[in-house]
């Protein structure tokens, strides 16, 4: 079995209050199907998610009210323990230790300097997502933070990951520890995250054992929420990273950075904001409306494709993006 290269997006689920309400939005809004899912110890009733057969993501029911409503988002990773290690050494929290999922894998959850919640996974029997970059699946992830220096330095140093600046001329410079020049932006929304497979935010389900149909994301910023950072425009701050081993560009990103601004209200915590390819942007944003969610913020053009970012009927907040026609 094939596992996701170290350090790439590999897996994202979400918590839910009322998960029968969430599986009738996402089942009507992607066209999702769902099957249960495999509890785990202190884990709650989760199911999950499938595009035509192959795993795209997971719904769980929140056992804990005080937890957020939200998208989580996993990178994976070949030694979940070192991996915890550098964590702490960069600053960052652990919040779960690592736990075992029977022979599916292994899961941890941490924090970054600047407090955005992600996931890891190792993978056991199950990879991750066996569906990727095509409509109604995950293609891209960035972090909305205030510490951008702290959290560059701690992201290339976990996972390894090289940045490329985007600015007001479009492109900026590309490196590892140490970023290029960067400008004010602007981004800023809901926090959250939950654990592979289940969404739930302590011993969620994870990925199955099967092989996933692309292990890694297809090239080029796909997502790439410049948009809704406002990178697209004179003055922003978006770093993209690339992994270890790659040379950093647009055609090598897997995920992104941008800045919280004054502009935002200081209780507004950090947070990952998670994509997923639709073919039509307008009419998801349209039908996501119909089925009682609500939109953040409405279809633009970003120089990626069309995208827009919405809330779900239950508050949990994720961005669509129609990739351009090609020519």
């Amino acid at each position: 079995m094939a596992a996701f290269a170290h350090s790439a997006p590999c897996w994202v689920d979400v918590q839910l209050p009322d998960l029968e309400a969430g599986k009738r939005f996402y089942g009507e809004l992607f066209g999702w199907t769902f099957r249960p899912g495999e509890e785990v110890e202190r884990g709650g009733p989760g199911v999950d998610a499938l595009s035509g057969g192959k795993l795209v993501a997971a719904l769980a029911a929140k056992q804990d009210g005080r937890m957020p409503t939200a998208w989580g988002i996993y990178f994976a990773t070949d030694d979940i323990a070192a991996t915890v290690t550098r964590i702490r050494q960069a600053g960052g929290q652990v919040i779960t230790e690592p736990v075992r999922v029977g022979s599916a894998g292994v899961l941890a959850q941490a924090a970054d300097p600047g407090g955005a919640v992600f996931g890891l996974w190792q993978a056991g029997d199950r990879s991750g997502f066996q569906k990727q970059n095509e409509p109604v699946s995950f293609c891209w992830t960035e972090v909305y933070t205030r510490q951008k220096d702290r959290v560059d330095a701690f992201y290339e140093r976990v996972f390894g990951f090289r940045g490329t600046d985007l600015g007001a001329a479009g492109m900026g410079e590309s490196g590892g520890g140490e970023s290029g020049t960067r400008e004010p932006g602007t981004g800023g929304s809901e926090a959250g995250t939950g654990e592979p497979g289940t969404g739930e935010s302590e011993t969620p389900e994870s990925p199955e054992s099967e092989t996933p149909e692309s292990e890694t994301p297809e090239s080029g910023p796909v997502g790439s929420g410049i948009g809704r950072s406002g990178a697209d425009m004179p003055g922003a701050d978006f770093r993209m990273w690339s992994p270890a081993g790659t040379e950093p560009g647009p055609d090598t990103a897997i995920g992104g950075r941008s800045v919280i601004t004054d502009a935002f209200p200081a209780e507004m915590p950090s947070y990952f904001l998670n994509y997923f390819a639709v073919a039509d942007c307008d009419a998801t944003v349209e039908a996501g409306v119909h089925l009682g969610g609500r939109v953040s913020v409405p279809p633009f053009e970003i120089p990626y494709g069309r995208m827009a970012v919405l809330h779900d009927n239950q508050g949990a907040e994720f961005a669509v993006l129609q990739p351009p026609v090609s020519r």
